[in-house]
């Protein structure tokens, strides 16, 4: 029997990667409420937000979607959103109930103390989400979070993310050449400053060295700069899709970028991360929050330090043999632990086990 979702988006400026998650669980017709166009076999009604901060808050989207109230919940099995206080599984919360229909919650949050739990009206949304049948964690660290919150166990299921392994495949050959890539918002919290810093002292060591970046954010103008000078061995790529994402990864020797914790997040995995593994290539990272999860030994988790960063980089990018012999493993355990396919069916096997319990 096929499984009938609605999916409620919080208002990215992107199409979610949960949401097409969802869509390629087994036996699952996903009708979406989203600004933007999802990807995915999916429905979509597109859908406007009201929001009196216009800024996008982690751990939960101050807004509320528009047209959920219009959707009959005979129509549905279950309705899913992302994250416990976002004002939209609030809404879900309310919408579903009295119905038959379940509710499941995907969480990545890993801060026991998430300080949006204290502030109206995130907390009101996390109080209506407590009797949600399902809450699917992303991350080992978030069924912690959950636990620690006063969420019931028997309700808990992880499921790691995946990663296209056909997309994010390794080159025919690795290279040669010392390129280091970092892919990801050009934030203060993921680092590209530290990995600015960290290259110009990798430099000294390795003359030819170079830092290709992909991205876009508020520190573009900083990577702008850095680019501009000829002799600081940057390029700026820009914001790209998948495809050209994967074929960055799989040419370069080295990925490397430095979180840190802000406030209200830290890091909670790191997609990124498993993308540049399954492109066979080392990582060399920041330790932050619970991103070990994603990046096991013998790649580089270190100090939030710009030496440390600059020598875990001068080794793998003198060793050539060293970063083929890492990359080879990671890309292995990408493909035993983390392929999309299987990933997405054992997502589609938590609801099927709640569901297996009986009516609501």
């Amino acid at each position: 029997m096929t499984r009938r979702m609605l999916w409620v988006s919080l208002p990215d400026q992107r199409p979610r990667r949960e949401l097409y998650w969802m869509s390629r669980m087994p036996d699952t017709d996903v009708t979406a409420l989203a600004a933007q166009e999802p990807v995915g076999e999916l429905t979509w009604i597109p859908s406007t937000y009201r929001r009196p901060v216009k800024r996008f808050v982690e751990a939960g989207a101050l807004a509320w979607v528009d047209g959920l109230a219009e959707q009959q919940p005979a129509a549905y099995d279950w309705v899913t959103t992302l994250e416990l206080c976002s004002l939209v599984t609030g809404q879900a919360s309310r919408w579903r109930r009295g119905s038959r229909v379940r509710q499941a919650v995907l969480t990545w949050e890993n801060l026991p103390r998430q300080p949006l739990y204290r502030i109206p009206p995130y907390k009101q949304a996390l109080d209506s989400a407590r009797d949600a049948d399902l809450f699917l964690c992303i991350v080992d660290a978030a069924r912690e979070h959950l636990i620690n919150n006063g969420f019931p166990d028997h309700r808990i299921r992880v499921v790691k993310p995946g990663v296209d392994t056909s997309v994010f495949t390794p080159a025919d050959t690795p290279t040669e050449d010392p390129v280091v890539v970092f892919c990801s918002p050009l934030a203060p919290n993921k680092g590209i400053d530290r990995v600015l810093e960290a290259m110009r002292l990798v430099r000294r060591q390795i003359p030819e060295a170079q830092l290709v970046v992909a991205g876009n954010g508020p520190l573009r103008g900083l990577v702008e700069r850095a680019a501009a000078d000829r002799r600081g061995g940057v390029r700026l790529a820009g914001q790209l899709d998948a495809h050209g994402v994967a074929a960055l990864l799989a040419n370069a020797a080295v990925f490397c970028t430095a979180p840190r914790p802000t406030w209200k997040w830290t890091e909670q995995f790191g997609l990124a991360y498993i993308e540049a593994q399954a492109c066979g290539i080392p990582v060399v990272t920041t330790r932050c929050g619970t991103n070990d999860e994603a990046v096991h030994p013998p790649n580089a988790l270190v100090d939030d330090d710009v030496e440390a960063l600059a020598e875990a980089l001068v080794t793998y990018l003198a060793d050539r043999e060293l970063r083929v012999r890492v990359g080879a493993a990671n890309r292995a355990r990408m493909l035993a632990e983390h392929d999309l396919t299987v990933q997405c069916a054992r997502m589609g096997a938590a609801f099927a086990d709640i569901e297996a319990q009986g009516a609501r």
